[in-house]
């Protein structure tokens, strides 16, 4: 998912992603961040297409990963819970109605 795709399917708006990330969301999110730099450093990609490409083989590093994960726990790791549990003001004008 993207950023913004992740934020709708968490029910976010406005607030940090990563701060209504779980432990396991946090690291997978991190390894895929760590293995595009790395993978950067070492092709040094030239342009927005070179990077992109850099940027998708280190996304499927953690994607990969998280797939293992899931398989050897059998459930899914990614979460629609946000751990900030927001109630947005209007929401509750609705509910209360």
């Amino acid at each position: 998912m993207t950023a913004s795709e992740y934020k709708k399917f968490k029910g976010l708006r406005k607030e940090s992603l990563r701060d209504n990330m779980t432990d396991l969301e946090v690291a997978l999110t991190d390894l895929g961040e760590l293995a595009t730099r790395e993978l950067a450093k070492e092709y040094k990609p030239y342009g927005m297409d070179a990077n992109k490409k850099i940027a998708n083989i280190g996304g499927s590093i953690a994607d990969n990963t998280r797939k293992d994960l899931e398989n050897k726990l059998g459930k899914s790791i990614v979460s629609e819970n946000n751990s900030l549990n927001y109630q947005y003001k209007e929401d509750n004008l609705i509910e209360s109605k």
